[in-house]
């Protein structure tokens, strides 16, 4: 069985790293943004540390909640979640600014959504 108050601790620590990797992004118009400059590659940085930490808390959720929880939110890819972690986390200097770009223009908000709804069935189931 699972506690409750960490894993909503978790949800919560997902939700803000999954907000604050879209204010950092709002300004990327293209992979390039990325790229062309320091400030750029500054932000990138920043996104991909985001992303581990999303990674790493989504597995951590997954073991706490003994696998049961994820599997009832098939909207989000938690496997690819948690592979991009590995990636990042263990060949960072094979990663693909593409593919953050695309996990950031099309993924995140998607993410941000999905676990706000967690977070409200976990209050429900709560009382």
């Amino acid at each position: 069985m699972s506690d409750p108050e960490l894993v909503r601790d978790i949800l919560l620590q997902i939700l803000e790293a999954t907000r604050r990797i879209a204010r950092r992004f709002a300004p990327v118009s293209s992979v390039a943004d990325f790229l062309s400059s320091e400030e750029g590659l500054e932000k990138l940085d920043a996104i991909c540390m985001l992303l581990i930490a999303i990674g790493e808390s989504v597995k951590r959720l997954d073991k706490l909640t003994e696998g049961k929880k994820l599997p009832r939110y098939s909207q989000v890819d938690w496997k690819r979640v948690m592979g991009m972690r590995d990636v990042l986390s263990h060949h960072y200097f094979d990663m693909n600014a593409e593919i953050v770009y695309s996990v950031c223009a099309h993924h995140i908000s998607a993410l941000e959504q999905t676990v706000e709804m967690m977070l409200a069935d976990l209050d429900w189931e709560s009382e």
